[in-house]
């Protein structure tokens, strides 16, 4: 795209599943080089829209659903918040973190669909679609498993296998199984619309074509797709959950995931702009993260229907497909939209040498991570940009996490910091020296420090953050050898005028630092903006030695980085080490205890309850204090899962309760009953909860 004619960027990252927390391979491939870019636009005063959301349509939201006994509209609420959180606290700065269960996303994504209905775009296929008879309902692809016919994995869903990464249908798969009941399911005839991609196969080619430059990743896998022959395929689904088809004759039928979930950016895009429009504090707000609400007042249509908007999709590389082929194609036969002009998609990031797995417990959940590395945003950020796996899959391990941090960012970044900070406020009192005499050494380092600013723009406008990171961090050692080769705290006795140019020269590099190191670092930036106490620049005024005037007071120093001991990297390889073992084999039964009789276990009387209430209880680690609806009465109840769960995660939750075991005082606290629980192979206390919503005061015998 000619660079000159761009006046405005839509940048989305990959809509996350809501049926689970956001984990390291997310933030490595999609999240965190996304925020990278925006940032950087942001502070080249590019105008700039950063667009993601919670897809919540996807059949592994119903999977999820089935699986813990909830609704799916429980399980999108639950994880649309706990993924937006932690993106907020992690400081990935979307200008709105959308939902796609959204009036505004289903009402434009069956418009959307509409649209190409009506210009008869799609054809109508009765085709034979597994079916379970024993569940009574045909089979989306996630609800079918078999073997995958190209790499022999038994795994495989009925739309991708993971392992090698091929795109299937589920008729594929070799002895498939459905997920619901486990039986093998059967064809049955059914009616869905497709999408006749073989017609666009000409566009798509000169689209892709023209698109050398993409990352060799993206463009072979594009050409793969192209060079086999494009088939048509289905837009719609028979299931209950997800946006309906808008159309009289389409009982029972949603939009094909693949369908409505890249339309959430355009959805999310409305959203954006009408409510910055309207200038009026959205009851739902807490719902969205939106950066400078006052002063976005935009038409969403120039972000997505104009010739000056440069569109970029951050993804990871097992959604090339949907959004180089089938999305792209969605938009030429709807035609009025742009179409990307890049899609940087990253390769796979493993773990400890294992790939990651959500199933296997195998990974980094970001929510932990904030919870148990508070403060520590930008360490993971530095290291997951610094491993990034651009062009190949890469390995996150926690000895290379400490190290980088120990080794880079403590004595690299903020030694370079602090030793300049704690010499101005030593030999100065913390006022900014006149720069004196400009010796040669000097004149070096200012033309160097000049270079940096091109250099690392070039590397993030062509998407090569690791690079881009290394360049800043450069900057860093660029100023920590001109410290150590000038050796002020040498001078300072003979010769102070040439001090004073030395430590002049060196916080004009921090200075630099905090702009180049905001897209990658933004936290680090703002301890760094506050110590120096000089804000406002930004991209175009780095590279000088003129950003914080001679006089100004800076602050006192702050540590911008501090060592991370082995007892914290032990806690996590063993908390993964637990994973481990709890997936090598089932952990051993805890032997029966005596038998009891018949009469005793009659006795007891257990009913589904529902949780209304919990709040921890004061001075214990353990002990939540519950209130119940038992569907006799409510009632208050403790329990010992503080360490399991948080309360405002369980509440609405359904349990199974003992309702007549004899009142016990705990804590100055009546406990009426008994909330039964399961302990899981790593220790974990699980509810014992009915699979489906029953009425409170159900018996269960």
């Amino acid at each position: 795209m000619d660079n000159s004619k761009i006046k405005r960027y839509t940048v989305t990252a990959a809509l996350p599943y809501t049926n689970g927390p956001v984990h390291i391979g997310h933030l490595a491939g999609v999240y965190i080089p996304a925020d990278i870019y925006a940032r950087y636009l942001r502070s080249n005063k590019r105008d700039v829209k950063f667009i993601c959301g919670s897809d919540e349509n996807g059949v592994p939201i119903t999977l999820k659903a089935k699986r813990e006994g909830i609704t799916p509209q429980e399980v999108v609420d639950k994880y649309h918040k706990i993924i937006g959180d932690s993106f907020k606290e992690f400081g990935i700065s979307f200008d709105i973190y959308h939902r796609t269960s959204s009036q505004t996303h289903h009402q434009t994504a069956a418009d959307f669909f509409s649209t190409l209905y009506n210009k008869g775009v799609f054809t109508e296929e009765v085709t034979e679609q597994y079916y379970d008879p024993t569940a009574k309902q045909f089979l989306a692809d996630r609800y079918i498993t078999g073997t995958c016919p190209k790499c022999g994995n038994e795994n495989a869903y009925g739309d991708q296998c993971e392992n090698c990464g091929s795109t299937l249908n589920a008729t594929d798969l070799i002895n498939p199984k459905s997920t619901l009941s486990g039986d093998k399911p059967i064809l049955k005839e059914t009616k869905n619309w497709f999408l006749p991609l073989d017609q666009y196969e000409d566009r798509l080619r000169t689209y892709i074509e023209s698109h050398k430059e993409w990352r060799p990743n993206v463009y072979g896998q594009c050409q793969s797709w192209l060079n086999a022959g494009l088939q048509p395929r289905a837009m719609t689904r028979d299931l209950e959950w997800g946006v309906r088809v808008p159309l009289r004759d389409a009982e029972g039928k949603v939009l094909y995931v693949w369908f409505d979930a890249p339309i959430g950016y355009i959805s999310a895009t409305k959203e954006l702009c009408n409510y910055a429009k309207l200038d009026v504090w959205n009851p739902k707000a807490e719902e969205y993260y939106i950066n400078n609400y006052e002063a976005d007042k935009c038409g969403w249509e120039e972000y997505w229907k104009s010739d000056e908007t440069k569109l970029v999709h951050f993804i990871g590389k097992d959604n090339i497909v949907f959004h180089c082929i089938i999305f792209p194609a969605m938009l030429m036969a709807h035609g009025e939209y742009t179409l990307a002009d890049n899609v940087p998609a990253n390769e796979f990031l493993n773990l400890e040498g294992q790939k990651i797995s959500t199933s296997k417990n195998w990974a980094v959940w970001l929510n932990e991570y904030l919870r148990e590395f508070e403060g520590k945003q930008d360490v993971l950020r530095y290291v997951l940009t610094a491993t990034a796996p651009e062009t190949k899959d890469n390995d996150f391990t926690w000895k290379d996490f400490q190290a980088r941090n120990n080794n880079e960012l403590v004595a690299i970044l903020g030694n370079f910091v602090n030793r300049v900070v704690v010499l101005t406020h030593k030999y100065f009192n913390g006022v900014v020296p006149t720069c004196m005499e400009i010796t040669p050494t000097d004149q070096a380092v200012i033309d160097e420090l000049a270079t940096y600013p091109a250099k690392i723009s070039a590397s993030i406008e062509n998407y090569r953050f690791r690079e881009a990171l290394s360049e800043v961090m450069n900057v860093a050692r660029l100023g920590n050898k001109y410290l150590a080769e000038t050796e002020p705290w040498k001078l300072i006795k003979t010769d102070e005028d040439r001090v004073r140019t030395i430590l002049n020269i060196a916080i004009q590099i921090a200075a630099n630092i905090q702009i180049l190191i905001e897209p990658f670092l933004p936290f680090t930036a703002d301890k760094l903006m506050k110590m120096l106490e000089n804000g406002g620049q930004e991209w175009e005024d780095a590279g000088t030695i003129n950003l914080v005037k001679r006089g100004h007071s800076i602050g006192e120093a702050v540590l911008l980085f501090e060592k991370i001991e082995d007892t914290e990297i032990d806690f996590q390889v063993e908390k993964l080490n637990q994973s481990k073992a709890a997936n090598a084999q089932p952990a051993a039964a805890i032997p029966a205890k005596e038998n009891i009789q018949f009469d005793d276990f009659s006795a007891m009387d257990i009913r589904v309850a529902t949780i209304i209430a919990a709040e921890k209880v004061e001075k214990t680690k353990k002990l939540l204090k519950l209130t119940v609806n038992t569907g006799i009465d409510e009632r208050t109840v403790v329990s010992g899962i503080a360490e399991h769960y948080k309360p405002e995660d369980i509440i609405g939750k359904q349990v199974s309760m003992i309702v007549n075991l004899a009142p016990r005082e705990i804590k100055g606290i009546v406990s009426q009953g008994m909330i039964l629980m399961a302990e899981d192979a790593t220790g974990k206390l699980v509810f014992v909860a009915p699979v489906a919503q029953f009425q409170e005061g159900s018996v269960i015998r």
